[in-house]
């Protein structure tokens, strides 16, 4: 997204033609009017990364223009991102400048951040890193860490990854029904904007306010929906695959003395064919009782962009209740035309969590008919 399209003063005009574009794509299945979550016009992205460009002794932010990529775009101000990035982004950006360790080779930046007020920055170098860049990395902590906030500095190169701190950050949602915290990784996967996450778990919470029996969920991440989801269920068998998520996720389900979740290290994919009782996995002994002696009446998934594959589909299909939250409106309408025959849309929400984009966040809440 170029920075010439952040327009603050037009964001609403955006967002109607965005909502407008996604009703266009869900009109087959006759849902009910949106409710629409917008996002604040500025400071909402939690994750930022720079690439790191050299003129002589002074380094910059840069970014490219995707009909230019070759071009880059010195970058001094990121409206967007969340305000404790902006603040460090320029002190940074000075601290690099004045140490020739730090600046050697250095080829991008990552920032972490979480509503929480901690943060985390990643330097990539295309170097190996020693003793004297990690001297030189502690000062600069000391240097750039407020006494109110958490923050650390990881540095990586190839097979390298040094941490001058922690490789996480602890995040913080005031729900509705809760506060949790929640360990976010470096290079894992989080939602970027935060405020418009509360706003996605808060409507799956509330989705889920009159259900009952057990919960399946696929793609779980880091237990982003589900440990407040797991208070309106008996049981939750949450499901991953990512070894890094999925030690994030027994993590927080212990910080928030969450006990009715069991976690499994599986593919969607896998879990389909262990309820189609097409195969047996030995990781299913870990439940506390066979698989099919759950209660599973309610689906929650939150895919990847390309959505469900066939067979998770049809498993779907089988389900009381299937809450979907997709980040790609065009996926989502090719699994409903398998699901509009046995559901409904009975709830349907669209979450800005990507403004000045095309992108938009849905969910749908499926009856079965």
């Amino acid at each position: 997204m170029p920075l010439s399209a952040v327009q603050p003063e037009q964001y609403q005009a955006l967002l109607a033609d965005k909502v407008a574009a996604v009703r266009k794509v869900m009109a087959p299945f006759s849902p009910p009017a949106p409710e629409v979550f917008p996002s604040a016009p500025t400071g909402f992205r939690l994750r930022a990364e720079f690439r790191m460009w050299h003129e002589g002794a002074t380094v910059d932010y840069v970014m490219f223009r995707r009909e230019d990529p070759r071009t880059p775009v010195v970058i001094t101000d990121f409206p967007i991102a969340d305000p404790v990035i902006q603040d460090v982004m320029p002190r940074l950006h000075d601290a690099l400048n004045a140490d020739a360790e730090l600046r050697r080779k250095l080829f991008q930046v990552e920032f972490l951040a979480g509503l929480s007020g901690e943060l985390l920055i990643t330097l990539v170098y295309h170097r190996k890193l020693n003793e004297q860049w990690e001297d030189a990395a502690r000062a600069l902590l000391t240097a750039l860490r407020p006494r109110e906030r958490a923050l650390s500095i990881i540095g990586r190169s190839r097979r390298q990854k040094r941490v001058i701190g922690r490789d996480f950050i602890e995040e913080e949602l005031s729900l509705c029904n809760g506060t949790f915290r929640y360990r976010q990784y470096e290079q894992s996967f989080s939602q970027p904007n935060g405020r418009v996450n509360i706003q996605m778990i808060d409507w799956a919470c509330a989705r889920a306010a009159s259900l009952s029996g057990d919960l399946l969920e696929l793609y779980c991440g880091n237990g982003n929906f589900t440990l407040p989801l797991a208070a309106h269920f008996h049981n939750v068998i949450a499901t991953e695959l990512s070894k890094q998520s999925i030690r994030a996720a027994r993590a927080n389900i212990a910080e928030n003395g969450v006990g009715n979740v069991q976690l499994l290290r599986m593919s969607a994919e896998e879990i389909t064919q262990a309820m189609n009782a097409e195969r047996v996995f030995r990781r299913l002994a870990d439940l506390p009782k066979p698989l099919e002696e759950f209660d599973l009446r309610t689906l929650f998934v939150d895919p990847p962009r390309a959505g469900l594959d066939g067979q998770t589909v049809a498993m779907a299909c089988r389900f009381e209740t299937v809450l979907y939250i997709s980040c790609n409106p065009h996926s989502l309408a090719e699994n409903l035309r398998s699901l509009d025959a046995s559901h409904r849309i009975e709830h349907f929400a669209l979450f800005d969590q990507f403004p000045y984009t095309d992108h938009m966040e849905c969910g749908v809440a499926l009856k079965r008919r």
